[in-house]
């Protein structure tokens, strides 16, 4: 039996180092790239470069507008971030910790829209962010993305909410707590693991995010970076500056990735605490 689970293991230890590798190698393989020059691009994608070409980096940095992008992603991010992280724990809280009449039938009613696929909310979406003068402007996509409630998202963080004991909001109330700061001062506190794993998740959808602003942004001013280097690519109709492209597309992982080794941690504890304590 143990050299069964030996065996198991050692293949499953295979399978995954070779999905690591399959998840880094596009990550190393551009990172190299973006630092030959576009004659050594083209007369071998896998060779290494002979100097490595920085200045890669400042041409992509200026001929795309990367800088404008970021500040325009980070205003797009993080407003969304902030507000829609903290609709979403009001929303697990109203729904997981406080009873009231048809409770039951609304998260029934939330759950259901699981099975229906988003795109179908795309044109509807659109009309609407139309008749109210909200397109091509970033805090109209700042409202839709906020406002937008995620079920995953909100069945994470209701999931671990429902796992803490219960009698700590009893003995709140009994002191003459009211519910806000039953809330603010017991229920937050925490609950801010969750809420963290919750707000990393948000981070890298929302900064991934390329339909949205695509689809509501026309102003390449107010381009977010996922659309500028849409856009990059399009130029390639037009030119061959392949290695400045691969430059602008490593600059737009860093965050993600800066992200990714920061946090890795909280991710798996804050996504797994709730289903360890209930």
């Amino acid at each position: 039996m143990s050299e069964k689970r030996t065996a198991a293991d050692l293949a499953w230890w295979i399978v995954l180092i070779a999905w690591s590798l399959a998840i880094l190698f596009p990550i190393v393989w551009i990172l190299y790239e973006s630092l030959k020059t576009n004659q050594e691009f083209f007369q071998n994608v896998w060779s290494f470069p002979d100097t490595l070409k920085w200045v890669n980096y400042k041409n992509a940095w200026l001929k795309y507008g990367i800088g404008d992008a970021m500040l325009n992603t980070l205003y797009y991010v993080g407003a969304s971030l902030l507000i829609g992280t903290f609709l979403t724990t009001l929303n697990a809280y109203a729904l997981t910790r406080m009873e009231f009449k048809g409770r039951k039938l609304l998260w029934g009613t939330i759950m259901l829209s699981l099975f229906l696929p988003g795109i179908n909310a795309l044109i509807p979406q659109y009309v609407l962010m139309r008749e109210l003068h909200l397109t091509n402007s970033l805090t109209g996509l700042v409202l839709l993305d906020s406002l937008g409630e995620n079920v995953f998202f909100l069945m994470l963080l209701g999931g671990f909410m429902r796992s803490l004991p219960k009698e700590l909001e009893e003995s709140a109330f009994m002191d003459g707590a009211s519910l806000f700061q039953v809330f603010a001062r017991i229920m937050l506190p925490l609950s801010v693991p969750g809420i963290v794993t919750v707000a990393i998740f948000k981070f890298l959808g929302l900064y991934n995010n390329f339909l949205g602003p695509f689809i509501y942004l026309s102003d390449q001013s107010k381009y977010t970076i996922g659309v500028t280097m849409y856009a990059a690519n399009q130029m390639m109709q037009y030119s061959a500056d392949w290695v400045t492209m691969f430059a602008g597309v490593t600059i737009a992982m860093v965050p993600s990735i800066l992200l990714y080794i920061l946090f890795q941690r909280s991710i798996m504890e804050g996504a797994t605490l709730g289903a360890v304590k209930g």
